[in-house]
């Protein structure tokens, strides 16, 4: 058994991380379809030992990979093959992992088990929006579960998701290489940027795929098969990009800077003028996840954690270096 532990953790992918509402806790879910909890407050304590960085409880969420994670007020939503579950955190915490609800969105055959590749809260509608392997974008009640449109425009499947939180808008990205984005009071999309058809962001060596974006009022970063680009969403112009030549996984926006990573074990912080500030390494050799823990419940637990291809989740205190690492 030991041994057989030993390999799960060396052939371990952790695709997804998400804080607990109390701030206090991390979950991260990996290719096993196993979600660990993490106390934060725990481990950035004075006194924390080697033990502070396991998890407090590991659960069976998936059959398969889990590739996705939210958090709202008080339940852990995880998405992995085909369906979305509802885990209660007080329960979690209490080490009662019982799921809550399961659903599985209206997909056009039932032999059709597409993964979930993102998942995006939406608070003023109170409902959740699903992407990945059928090539839609599936709306949800979260009141009542019921799934309410399909938004459907995108020729491959569909990798991120973000919100303009100013107006109800969602923007998606995806293999076939488009950035498409969405009204949610009409349904409708009403914006489309081919992002691989404008020459100073095309790399056809990587591909045409969209892996990660990120919105920030009128303004868009993405990257992935085509260089990672910030672009003016009015006049979809891009307007800075970024020389990174590895594809990135994830980008985020972060007070005035732009923090990034992919391939190779870096987080990159990057200025909006294209200037790269900081390339902070971890432990693992490829990322596909950062968290921002900003929640004001705990301010002492303010922390980025990045995650990727290792059992270890790197965790930085501030943006200048790794403090340590949390491990399954």
């Amino acid at each position: 058994m030991e041994v057989f532990q030993a390999l799960q953790r060396l052939h371990m992918t952790i695709f997804s991380q998400s804080v607990s509402p109390c701030g206090k806790f991390l979950a991260a879910g990996n290719n096993y379809g196993q979600i660990a909890i993490f106390s934060l407050s725990a481990a950035l304590s004075s006194e924390a030992k080697e033990e502070s960085k396991k998890p407090v409880v590991t659960f069976q969420a998936h059959d398969g990979p889990v590739y996705s994670m939210v958090s709202t007020d008080r339940h852990l939503l995880s998405a992995g093959d085909g369906e979305v579950k509802a885990w209660l955190w007080a329960e979690i915490l209490k080490k009662g992992c019982k799921e809550l609800w399961r659903r599985q969105p209206p997909y056009r055959t039932s032999l059709e088990v597409p993964e979930i590749n993102a998942l995006l809260l939406v608070p003023k509608e109170n409902s959740l929006i699903l992407a990945g392997g059928d090539c839609q974008l599936h709306t949800m009640d979260l009141e009542t579960g019921a799934f309410t449109r399909a938004l459907r425009g995108h020729m491959d499947y569909i990798h991120c998701l973000a919100l303009r939180e100013r107006s109800p808008e969602v923007l998606s990205g995806g293999e076939d290489g488009a950035v498409r984005l969405w009204d949610l009071r009409t349904a409708k999309e009403v914006q489309t940027i081919e992002v691989y058809k404008h020459e100073e962001c095309s790399r056809p060596h990587n591909g045409r795929w969209i892996g990660c974006l990120a919105t920030d009022s009128d303004w868009m970063v993405c990257g992935g098969g085509p260089a990672l680009t910030l672009w003016h969403l009015r006049s979809s112009t891009p307007t800075t990009i970024f020389p990174m030549r590895a594809p990135q996984k994830h980008v985020t926006f972060y007070q005035d800077l732009i923090l990034s990573a992919g391939q190779g074990r870096c987080v990159n912080q990057w200025q909006l003028s294209g200037e790269l500030k900081a390339q902070v390494p971890g432990s693992s050799p490829g990322l596909l996840s950062l968290s921002l823990n900003q929640q004001p419940a705990a301010p002492e637990c303010k922390v980025l954690t990045a995650a990727g291809n290792s059992c270890r989740v790197d965790v930085f205190t501030n943006l200048g270096y790794r403090a340590f690492s949390l491990s399954f």
